[in-house]
This record gives structure tokens, C-alpha cells and sequence, in this order.
């Protein structure tokens, strides 16, 4: 099922099968996922370690090919493109990777960091691109004078996470993918950042999928919520909504495990029973029903689809609690 964006969509995911293997044996890492992500909408991805936010990120990036299913990007699908095509497709869609001092090299200065992308995409006038990267560095909140001849290690988490956020930036691009932007930074940091996300989104008028397993930070920064589990989604629905009324049992206690900062409130979450399934042999039907209190036959013999269970609000659950 297509879950409809509210408005013109700019990117869209069509039936998308992300598999690898591993040691001789096949990971399946997004089964069949299908979404939309409207212009200037910011989309919050959520699940647990391991349940493919990531790889879907990839995917739509091409970073990952994927073995079935569609990526549209304004209309062009992605997964069908090579060379020069892709490249150029690329400069519209930008990521931004999970630990900022990671992915920036160590060997080169900031300056060179953040013009990388204009010297691939064929700006060839030196002062075009160091005009380009003074502006941008000084729209994250870095003085392009001190910041372009030093080196990454001399720069803390969150100067680093603002380098990379430059670099995605550099290019101009529509669409930027989040992928766990703030999950290696302390939490002083993290608002920050989340900040600078926002600020950026309504400069530069740009559309985020943002990948994260906290649902605090989702919940701060995001139109509408896709929570994954095990390699489908299982829940989608406008954030505040969402998170008011969840319908699928797992999304539930995701929302029950997040922390309350008041010593005299006590913790209420339902320990969901058994151990995470392996994405080598997924259980049979519904993924969730090793671990949901709620499973019965039909939860193992039948593959839930996502249907609407409020305006707006779609679950992929037999049984939902809405």
C-alpha cells in the first residue's frame, strides 16, 4: 500500500527489497516498504538497532542497490539510473552520516572538506567554490577564516557535525537524509544541532527523512513518523498524533520507554516477551507476534498490510490498539 504524502510528494519509495548477504546467508534488511515524503516535509524513521533504517536510507541514495521495489525522486526512479545520470541526480539528494568525526577525512582541511562536492560536480572556478563554502560554513555557524585551514581533530562533536552538515549543504540539494545525525553527540550538543537542522530546513527550504532510535528527538524535529520494525514499517502517522494515540503495539513501547526527567514518576514500561528475531529467518506473518502480547493464529499465518486507522494514520497490525 502507498501511503499517500499530504501534499505534492517529492520523493517516493515503491515496494523496495533490500537484501545482503552474510556468510553465505541472506540478510533481509527492508522487505516491501513503501512511503512517500512530501516537499519540505521532515519524515522521522524510528526502530530499534538492526531493523533497517539505515539501509533503507542507502537505498534510496543507491548506496545500497536494492533487489526489487522503486526509488522515485521527483518523478525519476533512481534504481534505474548509472554514471553520469545518477551523478548529477545525486547532487539533488544529500546525506548526512551518523558520526560526524568519521566521516570527515582526517589527512585534509575543512576548506578542501566541504568544496569536495563542487570540485566533483564540475564548479571549476576556485573563487566561485570558496565563496560558496565561506557561505555555507557561515550559515552553520563557523567562521569560514579560522574554520577552512584546520583539520578535523581539532574540532569538538558538534563543530564536526556542523562541518558535515555544511557539506550537504554545498551543493544546494532539495532532499537531505538524517542518518542518526545527533546519536554520537553529548546531549548539551544535541539541541543544537536539532536546531541548526531546522534553521536550515526553512533557509534552504529543504526536505529531511530523518533516521533516529530515539523518539524524543523525533518527536522535536518531524511532520510525520515511519516506525520500522525488523525490516517493515508497521506504523505511519502525523507526529503528534502518533505519539498521542499509537496503534500498533510495538510503537507503543517505544513511546513507554521514553524518559521521563522526574525522579517521582516511575518507569511503566510492558517488557515485550522473548528475543528479537533474526533478519536471517524473520518469523512467519506478522514480524512483531515473537514478542506482542496480543499475537494469536492469525498474527503468524498472515502478513498485516498497512491500513488507515485514524486520519492520516496507518498500522500494519491485526490487531491494532486504536
Amino acid at each position: 500500500m502507498m501511503l499517500q504524502a499530504a501534499s505534492d510528494p517529492l520523493l517516493k519509495v515503491e515496494n523496495l527489497v533490500v537484501e545482503y548477504a552474510v556468510g553465505g546467508k541472506v540478510i533481509h534488511a527492508v522487505s516491501d516498504v513503501s512511503l512517500e515524503i512530501a516537499r519540505g516535509e521532515t519524515l522521522g524513521l524510528v526502530g530499534e538497532s538492526g531493523c533497517g533504517k539505515s539501509t533503507l536510507g542507502r537505498a534510496v541514495l543507491q548506496l545500497r542497490q536494492a533487489v526489487s521495489g522503486k526509488v522515485l525522486f521527483d518523478g525519476h526512479d533512481l534504481t534505474v539510473m548509472h554514471g553520469d545520470s545518477l551523478r548529477r541526480m545525486r547532487q539533488r539528494v544529500q546525506l548526512i552520516f551518523q558520526d560526524p568525526i568519521a566521516s570527515l577525512n582526517p589527512r585534509r582541511r575543512i576548506g578542501d572538506i566541504v568544496a569536495e562536492p563542487l570540485v566533483i560536480s564540475g564548479v571549476r572556478d576556485p573563487e566561485e567554490r570558496r565563496r560558496r563554502v565561506s557561505d555555507v560554513l557561515a550559515a552553520v555557524g563557523l567562521d569560514p577564516a579560522l574554520v577552512s585551514g584546520r583539520l578535523p581533530h581539532e574540532f569538538s562533536g558538534g563543530q564536526c557535525q556542523r562541518i558535515c552538515i555544511a557539506r550537504a549543504l554545498v551543493l544546494n540539494p532539495e532532499f537531505i537524509i538524517c542518518d542518526e545525525p545527533v546519536s554520537a553527540l553529548d546531549v548539551s550538543i544535541r539541541a543544537q544541532i536539532l536546531n541548526l537542522l531546522e534553521e536550515m530546513k526553512t533557509r534552504y527550504g529543504l526536505t529531511l527523512l530523518f533516521i533516529a532510535h530515539d523518539l524524543a528527538v523525533v518527536k522535536a524535529v518531524s511532520d510525520r513518523v515511519a516506525v520500522m520494525y525488523l525490516g517493515r514499517l508497521c506504523e505511519v502517522g502525523p507526529s503528534e498524533q502518533l505519539f498521542a494515540r499509537p496503534a500498533h503495539p510495538y510503537t507503543a513501547l517505544l513511546i513507554e520507554a521514553i524518559p521521563v526527567p522526574d525522579p517521582d514518576v516511575r518507569p511503566t514500561q510492558s517488557i515485550p516477551v522473548g528475543e528479537p528475531p533474526s533478519p536471517i529467518a524473520p518469523p512467519s506473518g506478522c514480524r512483531f507476534r515473537t514478542r506482542c502480547p496480543r499475537a494469536d493464529a492469525r498474527c503468524a499465518s498472515e502478513v498485516p498490510e498497512l491500513r488507515i486507522v485514524a486520519p492520516g494514520q496507518f498500522a500494519a497490525c491485526h490487531h491494532p490498539l486504536v
